[in-house]
């Protein structure tokens, strides 16, 4: 992989349910993609080769566990294959609209080989809960060895 998501965007939807997925993600992304349901009540949004990748990963877990059978069917089944157009807007399925409770304003954050969409305000609140913790989640980072 050569290419890095990074950064957050405001974007919105706009009346027939596209979303224009920010400029500078567009030639890494390409143009098809697969937008799932994410973690926290958010999508996920991945260019085909990373998630191919990553359903290989996913079709080949055990199922043995109640939370791994969870997370791949999370994942998977509610995963939707789109085109962006010429100017790089994607149809968003009204399932994963409700899901992430996205109506219009929306925040697009690059997350290295994914990109996340949220409803504007659920990120503004996870984000200042986040913020709340840096310094929990700095001492759980230097535990991994990241710090």
């Amino acid at each position: 992989m050569h290419f890095m998501f990074i950064g957050e965007y405001n974007h919105s939807v706009d009346a027939k349910k596209r979303l224009a997925l920010p400029s500078k993600f567009r030639k890494d992304l390409g143009k098809n993609i697969v937008v799932t349901r994410g973690l926290d009540k958010c999508l996920f949004v991945y260019p085909m080769k990373t998630w191919k990748d990553l359903a290989q990963k996913l079709g080949t877990m055990p199922i043995g566990e109640a939370g791994t059978r969870s997370f791949v069917r999370l994942m998977l089944a509610g995963a939707t294959d789109v085109n962006s157009d010429s100017q790089g807007r994607i149809l968003l399925p009204e399932y994963l609209k409700e899901y992430a409770d996205i109506k219009k304003d929306v925040v697009v954050a690059g997350l290295f080989n994914r990109l996340e969409i949220w409803d504007e305000n659920k990120w503004s609140v996870y984000k200042e809960n986040a913020e709340k913790n840096t310094d929990e989640i700095a001492e759980n980072l230097g535990k991994l060895g990241v710090y």
